[in-house]
């Protein structure tokens, strides 16, 4: 992609960028890539709690999305139509991984009647230096949150989205996302309250 043409896709909006991808011009998924991978690794991350794993996520997702692109509406948001993709794929990636986690433990119960050894609660150096930041507390308690709390907390909270564009990926209607981000904070007020240090946790959570 020459300078002069890059500057015009920096440009152009999500929906302009689709509209093109959608007529073969790959320069314009690249720019739908390069606008999106950060912030789509960073949802991934809030919702798995694993960088690696949102990162293959993330990956599946761009997938999805190349080979998805007819299915998008010109009336629709590209941003509120992505993320139904990607959470989407999380939610997929969620179940495989606990059928694959339920094979494998009656695999092991199966074959071996010996009482099953589960990993240590034992903390690692790493652990320890995590533990002292309060991003740890966080996210260890949005991972704790009953799942239609957890999307919705990272959809509003985190990705800064409205509740028209919430609304839209859940398909819920907007009263419901708003009583649903009340419950879903107070949900995780409690949960940093009850199992981490409150007095050094001041999560970014909105009020509004």
């Amino acid at each position: 992609m020459l300078p002069q043409d890059k500057k015009l896709y920096e440009t152009l909006s999500d929906e302009e960028l689709i509209l093109r991808f959608q007529k073969e011009d790959n320069d314009a998924f690249s720019q739908l890539v390069t606008r999106y991978k950060d912030r789509l690794v960073n949802f991934l991350f809030r919702y798995t709690g694993g960088r690696d794993e949102a990162e293959d996520i993330a990956q599946d997702t761009f997938l999805r999305l190349y080979r998805l692109k007819h299915t998008y509406k010109e009336v629709g948001k590209f941003s509120s139509w992505f993320y139904t993709i990607a959470l989407n794929q999380a939610k997929s990636h969620k179940r495989d991984k606990l059928r694959h986690k339920a094979i494998s433990m009656n695999q092991t119960y199966g074959e071996d009647e010996r009482e099953m050894e589960f990993p240590s609660d034992t903390r690692l150096p790493d652990e320890d230096i995590m533990a002292e930041d309060e991003n740890f507390y966080i996210q260890k308690a949005i991972n704790s949150l009953e799942e239609k709390h957890k999307e919705i907390i990272i959809l509003r909270d985190i990705q800064d989205m409205e509740y028209e564009e919430i609304a839209g990926i859940l398909k819920i209607p907007v009263g419901t996302v708003k009583s649903r981000i009340n419950r879903a904070r107070e949900s995780l007020k409690v949960m940093l309250e009850r199992t981490h240090k409150p007095k050094r946790i001041s999560p970014n959570i909105k009020q509004s």
